[in-house]
């Protein structure tokens, strides 16, 4: 572990401003939360992207949103193989120990990962389709919908259609986890595809009706 050094000293000035001039306006509600633990009302799977700001575009305090971020916001077919599921295991927490109401998808533009999908899946990218890469193994899962998207002509174009069959396939996915499905059946919880233009931050939300986005 000799590897593995101290705090960078711009975040630790950066911790040190934060612990001084913005927590003791909230210390209680801090104090609450580590009595009385998490009860968010929605889970948000998001794109690990930096410029995906998720609570800041809800105005949520600390403890109202359950956050899950993984490359291209995406969520996995159910695989119940006993193997490692990170993104799997965050749902399945979120729906049967936190009962959270809502489950919102959040992709947005301009993302890295999908664009890596659109490389990898045209043959551009044979780094990612070597097996040994994480990143590309991931990238799979978004694999389906780049039929839906390769014959657009503009490739700004086919990257936010893959942004948006991303969100689509992942909501999909979601209804293959039983527990998931139950709850949806129960009317305990419901599903949600978001998409965010990272430069304006215009929202638009997928009507499962019409299957197609709206902004708004």
């Amino acid at each position: 572990m000799h590897r593995v050094k101290s705090l960078p000293d711009y975040l630790k000035e950066r911790y040190d401003d934060w612990k001084q001039s913005s927590f003791p306006e909230h210390r209680d509600w801090f104090r609450k939360l580590a009595d009385e633990g998490q009860s968010p009302r929605a889970m948000v799977i998001a794109c690990c992207d930096s410029r995906v700001a998720v609570t800041s575009v809800f105005g949520q305090r600390i403890g109202e949103l359950f956050v899950h971020r993984n490359i291209a916001n995406l969520v996995p077919p159910y695989t119940p193989d006993g193997k490692h599921h990170g993104t799997g295991a965050a749902v399945e927490f979120a729906v049967t120990v936190l009962k959270v109401s809502h489950i919102l998808v959040m992709g947005h533009s301009r993302c890295g990962g999908v664009r890596g999908c659109l490389e990898m899946c045209s043959g551009n990218a044979p780094e990612l389709d070597r097996p040994e890469s994480l990143v590309g193994r991931w990238l799979d899962v978004l694999r389906p919908g780049y039929a839906r998207v390769v014959d657009l002509a503009r490739p700004e174009d086919r990257q936010t259609a893959l942004e948006k069959e991303g969100i689509q396939l992942s909501l999909e996915n979601l209804m293959g986890y039983p527990f998931v499905a139950q709850a949806v059946d129960e009317a305990r919880l419901t599903l949600h595809g978001l998409w965010t233009d990272i430069a304006e931050m215009d929202l638009e939300t997928f009507d499962g009706t019409v299957r197609h986005f709206v902004k708004g």
